[in-house]
């Protein structure tokens, strides 16, 4: 039961028993010693010495501690101001309690001596109020419930044997003010359309039932991470007004073996009691992973019991009317098909990285809470973000607003905005970084070569950057974007991007005479780009309509395929032909227009960063029509 503020009373009688049990645990070690708290406590030495000089009073008390098997001699003595002037360098003052701890079988020769001096000796004995064995259970007690304490804390408010109860957050979307609906997502309308039944069956069951038709036990968002996949499962929830039920793949696992299929049971067990409701599961490739084939986990292992358990309760013996599953992941070639069988996951839905206009609806949709300034594009924004998905499109939004912040601007305009997209996408410009005159230079000339051949070759993305100000990683940066939705790539373009990217090393060679590590990304990616025109995508006039890359059966990577060594061969010289054609024509265009490349050069070492359309302009070439 919880109270108001929805903590449970059985946590709070937990803690005061606990402190109980401490408090007697202290308490079962505390002794009534002999003279109390403000007794001075001296030695047999110093006992006798006070004996000798006539200052213990009489009598002399001896207690035995029974239950401790202690032996002291107590009572009072007169004791003597030292701060006092006097004939015995001190003067006597009031009374004070001593006690003298003695030990067992050594105090015979001090009671004769007592006896004989006439101080009169009384034998007392005192006995703790607890006995040994209720303080032995006590102590014992007390450690074993502060282990079991302690262990309940570490597991969760089920205590120690709460390992299976499910760990799946619940949110009533009835009572919750702050529900996520459809209006609340953005850029993935397809998505939202296919999912719009099992909202329209969650509010009126009855007309699917009479015309026999069944609803989806279970329905699979797939698509790359940041795209919406768990916030359209909210919205789902929350048109529907029906109890959510919210975990991650990961929470089913523990230390201990069984774990997750038991919380896999409870969690469809209370799901079942407050149907009909959805469960959402996210990143459900961590428990659902092929058993057999490409990607198996092998062998018997824990997973399996927890994916069993999964694969009973959505289609087994038992019905579980009224209860949709809902899950997400990005990796949907590794679940295992009983997972994906009609019964079960009836329905996949994709849910892809937005277009043009899914961009410009997700911005205006989290930029409602942002002040912007008159110049403020966001369908500029919008078309210069291809690949973006809506996370990123918040975080672009989020990071204009901070340098906005940063730079005291009343509102974020639009070389906010651009600078932020600048900064998602390269990374941070670190103006700070020192480098000599020389280094500019090489730079210089290097990123020169990358614009120049991006405006002459026909087929590459529109310029839109080119700076030899650190940025991220890199000395300098030419960025080019394309300024609309690219569904499909061609061998020209693949041959104009291999040139665009030999422009750099080009230049370099071609004005210094030398060339440097500047040009290690640029190799990469061309010998990339090579291999997969001539392995994956039959774009080699040598090799016709064949690939030479298939899928291994014992892993879920692309690995490279059996064939012959005459074969490997003929496809390294075809890459190898590929990569020095894109070279020699990178060399004839820059020769050709060296003294565009020289000028571009010499501007980017006196403004460091110029705009692609300031490039045009200087070099007095146009920027490509869009298609």
């Amino acid at each position: 039961m919880e109270n108001k503020k929805g903590v449970k009373n059985g946590g709070g009688i937990r803690s005061w028993f606990l402190i109980a049990m401490i408090a007697l645990v202290v308490l079962s070690f505390v002794r009534t010693g002999p003279g109390g708290g403000d007794s001075v406590e001296m030695t047999t030495v110093e006992f006798t010495s006070l004996l000798d000089s006539g200052r213990i009073i009489p009598p002399v008390v001896r207690v035995i501690d029974r239950d401790g098997g202690s032996t002291w001699l107590a009572g009072e003595f007169v004791a003597v101001d030292d701060s006092a002037d006097g004939d015995d360098g001190g003067k006597k003052g009031g009374k004070a309690k001593y006690r003298v701890p003695l030990v067992p079988g050594e105090n015979a020769k001090l009671m004769d001596d007592l006896r004989s001096r006439g101080a009169g000796v009384r034998v007392e004995e005192r006995r703790s109020p607890i006995s040994p064995f209720i303080v032995q259970t006590i102590l014992y007690g007390g450690m074993l419930f502060f282990v079991f304490w302690l262990m309940s804390r570490k597991v969760g408010g089920d205590g120690m044997f709460g390992f299976g109860k499910s760990r799946a957050k619940v949110l009533d979307t009835r009572e919750d003010k702050r529900n996520v609906t459809f209006a609340d997502v953005a850029g993935i309308d397809e998505a939202k359309e296919e999912v719009q039944e099992i909202v329209e069956f969650l509010k009126k069951p009855d007309a699917f039932r009479r015309l026999g038709g069944r609803i989806p036990k279970g329905v699979l968002l797939v698509g790359p991470p940041g795209t919406g996949k768990t916030l359209l499962a909210k919205a789902i929830a929350g048109e529907a007004q029906v109890p959510f039920f919210a975990i991650s793949g990961s929470d089913f696992e523990e230390m201990f073996v069984g774990v997750g299929a038991s919380r896999m049971r409870d969690m469809f067990a209370e799901a079942k009691k407050r149907s009909p409701c959805i469960v959402f599961i996210d990143e459900i490739d961590s428990i659902g992973q092929k058993r057999t084939g490409a990607g198996a986990l092998g062998g018997s292992h824990a997973y399996e019991q927890t994916l069993n358990t999964m694969l009973v309760e959505m289609d087994g013996f038992d019905s579980n009317e009224g209860v949709i599953v809902i899950a997400a992941t990005n990796r949907p070639d590794t679940l295992d098909a009983a997972l994906l069988r009609p019964g079960r996951f009836d329905r996949q839905v994709i849910v892809e990285l937005p277009t043009l206009k899914g961009r410009e609806d997700i911005l205006a949709l989290h930029g409602k809470k942002i002040k912007f300034a008159p110049d403020a594009d966001l369908k500029r924004v919008a078309r210069g973000t291809p690949g973006f998905s809506g996370a990123d499109l918040a975080n672009l939004l989020n990071e204009a607003a901070l340098l906005a912040t940063r730079y005291n601007l009343e509102a974020v305009d639009m070389k906010t905005l651009e600078e932020a997209r600048d900064k998602v996408l390269w990374g941070r410009e670190r103006k700070s970084a020192g480098y000599s005159r020389n280094d500019r230079e090489k730079t210089a000339w290097h990123e020169a070569g990358h614009a120049l051949l991006q405006l002459l070759v026909e087929n590459a993305d529109p310029l839109h950057k080119v700076t030899i100000i650190p940025r991220g990683r890199a000395l300098g940066a030419t960025m080019s974007l394309p300024e609309k939705d690219i569904l499909g790539r061609t061998k020209s373009y693949f041959l104009d991007e291999m040139t665009v990217c030999c422009g750099g090393r080009v230049a370099e060679k071609m004005f210094t005479g030398d060339i440097s590590t500047g040009a290690a990304q640029d190799i990469a990616q061309v010998s990339q780009i090579a291999k997969d025109m001539v392995c994956k995508y039959a774009m080699s006039g040598d090799f016709g309509f064949q690939a030479f890359a298939e899928p291994n059966r014992f892993s879920t990577s692309d690995l490279p395929p059996a064939f012959s060594e005459e074969t490997a061969r003929r496809i390294d010289a075809e890459i190898t032909s590929l990569v020095s054609g894109a070279y020699a024509r990178a060399e004839a265009l820059l020769e050709e227009h060296k003294d565009k490349l020289a000028a571009l050069a010499a501007m980017l070492i006196e403004k460091e960063t110029m705009d692609g359309r300031e490039v045009e302009e200087l070099l007095g070439l146009g920027r490509k029509e869009e298609a």
